[in-house]
């Protein structure tokens, strides 16, 4: 509490008001941030070339910009053209993401239903047997819960 009597919120989403929740990007935003984390500085026709589908310059430019005006990428304008380059790295993003959804569920804003599920999912896209052994962790303190109960 400050000075006022007021709770102080120790944990909040980064940028985030009373009833935001983290951001989450869409596939081909995320595809796009693959690209670059993959590539490195790249400008739009070079993001779209090493895109796995065929899209239209014109919606990687405006996904490329969209990234950008969410200040995850940074920019540089090389002739008439913009080069684009991550902000964060892969590491730093997932650590981020990670961090926004433990402070929009330590604040409220986010349920423990969706917590786990975002956790179970960034988990099973990076290491199946971690999913295994986080599996193996919760049955073992529920039995140890059971115990203490008895």
């Amino acid at each position: 509490m400050d000075r006022a009597g007021n709770v102080i919120r120790l944990f909040k989403p980064s940028g985030a008001g009373k009833n935001a929740a983290p951001s989450t990007l869409g596939h081909l935003e995320n595809d796009v941030l693959e690209v670059l984390w993959a590539r490195g500085e790249s400008n739009v026709h070079q993001v779209a070339e090493s895109l796995e589908r065929s899209l239209a310059y014109t919606t990687v430019m405006t996904t490329l910009d969209r990234l950008y005006k969410k200040g995850l990428l940074k920019r540089q304008k090389i002739g008439r053209a913009f080069s684009y380059s991550p902000k964060l790295s892969r590491r730093e993003w997932e650590q981020k993401q990670a961090s926004d959804y433990l402070a929009a569920y330590l604040c409220g804003t986010l349920s423990g239903e969706s917590l786990v599920s975002c956790f179970v999912d960034a988990v099973g896209r990076q290491d199946q047997s971690l999913l295994d052994e986080l599996e193996k962790k919760i049955r073992l303190r529920r039995e140890y819960l059971s115990e203490e109960k008895a």
